[in-house]
């Protein structure tokens, strides 16, 4: 008696329609005994009023025979998606177990119902469902393909019933939903019917005016449309057939999902969308002639109608990434009108339809990495209809996210992390100041420490403290790359902060006892103390290693050994230094080595510029371009470049004999106190040299430091090395080196 009030006495006439109808489409899969346990296990739940119509008054037994009709009718799945469909409300509302679905009908059936109930329960957190991400993590809880072919189909099913339902804003949701998420995972299956048929409800209830708008265009001018492509085609299909190609030709109109959105994007009125259809010229051509025979094609239909050479894609010559391969050309065809043709053979149509033209993507729908290879097999499993195809589909698992977590926030907005992420990865995934401050989580309304790794589905609190602070230690808790740069990043910054504040602290207390505080002085004392870099010293100073008050006293006990040697110099004749250059002996060998002579005769070679070698340099040969060689330093800032670049030009060289009479110029820098006299005693020091030559000099002053440029005129590196060592001694100099 409860049964039959649950039906209308309409939808009783429906519920034996559907059954008959699911019958024929499934009877040779079921098993012997499903319909009857079936039969029992709905009447139980009717009975015991577990399952209920839905928010607009649907009856759940229909709708899922309805949606059952859809998914055998027009994806192809049988028994066990049928099943699972028929018996997951009674299994959510607890009318039976899971454990009894799999006893009764299989583990198949009760896998398919374990993804249709975890993916609704994802709707229980609130999440945005327009993001890539969401598309992500529904796939990633179906487990199986086919709980998500089933939500599909069902959403194409609610559309369907919807149309005169009251619960406007209950409709209007169903149809975002529909447009956002189910629409593109509908096209990224190939079930391009689908897909459509969805997009175009979804605006026919988002946008009624629009649609019904632009279905009445439709249909006032399909007469006229049809006629326009008959007189277009015909033409073309008598010189195609004159020129012996093997063809047909079909015409498609856009759908009004798609002519809308081309009215947005060129901000036009209907009749401003000159490209409502397409006329596909499908070629029957053997492998080897396919590009050619395209190019026949493309050549007669463009000698018949002008193109429009800023519409050509050619697709043919080099194909999309994605495989697609095809020529569309859009040409003025009668009365004006322009026409898209889209000119292939019939294997690049048979790839294009069965997806991996994939239209998606260009049409601003992105995929993920591997997302491509894996749905081309679904689309196969599908399209075989042979027994052993749709065995297939049935045995297949979802793994593709195997790789990646998502993550709900309390407010539900989602992210994607890398699997293993830790809570700690979460926080800085977020916001690196919410890392940085993070002291644990609530993960799914638990307390979690830092290092809790997280799973596809966990709703994460982040906790934090002011007084928390990035610690060394969490570079081993963290798994992404993110994180870690972020961690590292504000380590380098908490150390910049404790050195600045440990160097103003010691510059303090110098004013403190009115000593003079010497950049140069300190950079000794710093390296005299065993400390290779400045930031060691400050760091050592910021945790209280080393007494500020005790490197006062040794800054002190610097500065006098500094004095005390400059005293010494001063005291001491330049021509005290008569260091004998060291001239490297020539050495025998048998290797092909370029010999430079002092006269540099015999062949045409010149010393390079950039790096103004002189005798002594280690050396070698560059063969330039214009059959001369170059001669360069080792350490030359060009050497590299040549070396990598321009290996087999590469001469080895070696000065010959020795350097006597020859000189060479080459650039010192000298950088130190502009104190009285340095320059002075600079130039003073090269005059007296013998064999160096000044030839220019250029200093300037600024903030008590003197840069200065002196260019020399000089024989080899033993004498370089002696004026090198002299210059240093000067009273104030800090730094001599060579350009």
């Amino acid at each position: 008696m409860e049964t039959d009030e649950f039906f209308t006495n309409e939808e009783k006439v429906q519920l034996f329609l559907l059954y008959r109808r699911l019958l024929q489409l499934s009877g040779e899969t079921l098993q012997k005994g499903d319909c009857k346990k079936l039969k029992t296990h709905l009447i139980n739940s009717i009975q015991n009023n577990r399952i209920q119509r839905d928010i607009f008054g649907l009856n759940p037994i229909i709708k899922d025979m309805q949606t059952a009709v859809i998914v055998a009718e027009e994806i192809g799945m049988k028994r066990a998606s049928i099943l699972s469909l028929m018996l997951h409300d009674s299994v959510r509302c607890g009318a039976c177990t899971i454990e009894e679905v799999q006893h009764d009908y299989g583990e198949d059936v009760a896998g398919i119902i374990h993804g249709l109930i975890r993916v609704q329960e994802l709707y229980t957190k609130s999440p945005t469902i327009e993001s890539e991400n969401f598309r992500n993590l529904l796939l990633s809880f179906a487990e199986d393909m086919r709980v998500i072919l089933i939500m599909i189909a069902d959403r194409v099913n609610v559309m369907r019933q919807i149309k005169d339902c009251e619960n406007d804003e209950a409709r209007l949701q169903v149809a975002n939903e529909a447009a956002y998420l189910y629409a593109p995972l509908a096209h990224k299956l190939g079930l391009y019917k689908l897909k459509s048929e969805l997009e175009d409800l979804s605006l026919k209830y988002t946008e009624r005016d629009v649609y019904y708008h632009i279905k009445d265009k439709l249909n006032e001018t399909k007469a006229s449309r049809d006629r326009y492509i008959a007189s277009f085609i015909a033409p073309v299909q008598k010189k195609l057939e004159e020129a012996g190609l093997k063809f047909h030709i079909k015409g498609r109109t856009k759908s009004i999902h798609s002519i809308y959105q081309k009215m947005k994007k060129q901000k036009c009125p209907f009749e401003g969308v000159y490209d409502l259809f397409a006329i596909r010229v499908i070629l029957d051509s053997p492998l080897d002639k396919e590009k050619l025979e395209c190019w026949q094609a493309y050549s007669i239909v463009t000698d018949m109608y002008q193109p429009n050479p800023k519409r050509l894609r050619d697709w043919l010559s080099v194909p999309k990434s994605n495989g697609y391969e095809s020529l569309h050309i859009t040409v003025m065809g009668p009365e004006g009108k322009w026409v898209e043709v889209q000119i292939r053979t019939e294997r690049m149509d048979e790839i294009a339809e069965r997806g991996l033209a994939a239209h998606w993507r260009y049409k601003g729908i992105k995929g993920e990495t591997g997302l491509d290879e894996w749905l081309t097999s679904v689309r196969e499993a599908l399209e075989n209809s042979d027994s052993s195809g749709l065995e297939t589909m049935d045995q297949f698992k979802l793994d593709l996210y195997e790789d990646e977590v998502f993550v709900f926030t309390p407010k539900g907005d989602l992210f994607k992390l890398g699997k293993g992420s830790t809570v700690l990865d979460f926080a800085f995934h977020i916001h690196s100041k919410l890392g940085c401050k993070c002291i644990g989580a609530k993960v799914n309304g638990k307390n979690a420490q830092l290092k809790q790794v997280l799973h596809s589905g966990d709703q994460v609190e982040i906790m934090t403290s002011n007084t928390q602070t990035p610690k060394q230690d969490w570079l081993n808790i963290v798994t992404t790359s993110k994180a870690r740069t972020k961690i590292r990043q504000a380590l380098k910054e908490m150390a910049a902060r404790q050195h600045a504040f440990a160097k103003e602290t010691l510059e303090r207390k110098f004013k403190n006892r009115k000593l003079d505080y010497d950049e140069g002085t300190m950079m000794r004392l710093i390296k005299r103390m065993g400390f290779k870099v400045v930031t060691d010293f400050y760091q050592a100073i910021a945790d209280g290693a080393l007494d500020v008050n005790e490197i006062l006293d040794k800054y002190l006990e610097q500065q006098k050994r500094d004095s005390d040697t400059h005293d010494e110099v001063t005291y001491r004749s330049a021509e005290g230094y008569n260091l004998q250059p060291t001239v490297p002996e020539e050495t025998g060998g048998k290797e092909d080595v370029l010999v430079i002579d002092q006269n540099l005769k015999g062949l045409e070679f010149t010393l390079a510029r950039c790096c103004n070698p002189i005798y002594g340099d280690d050396v070698f040969g560059f063969v330039s371009v214009t059959g001369g060689i170059k001669i360069h330093r080792y350490d030359c800032p060009n050497a590299g470049d040549l070396r990598s670049r321009f290996g087999y030009r590469i001469v080895k060289a070696r000065w010959a004999g020795k350097s006597q009479g020859t000189q060479y110029p080459i650039t010192l820098r000298v950088v130190g106190h502009d104190d009285i006299g340095i320059v002075t005693n600079i130039t003073s020091i090269i005059s007296k040299e013998v064999g160096i030559t000044l030839r220019s000099i250029s200093i300037d002053s600024h903030d008590g430091l003197f840069s200065g440029t002196l260019t020399i005129m000089i024989g080899d590196t033993g004498r370089l090395e002696t004026l090198i060592k002299k210059l240093r001694t000067v009273k104030g100099v800090k730094q001599v080196s060579r350009n």
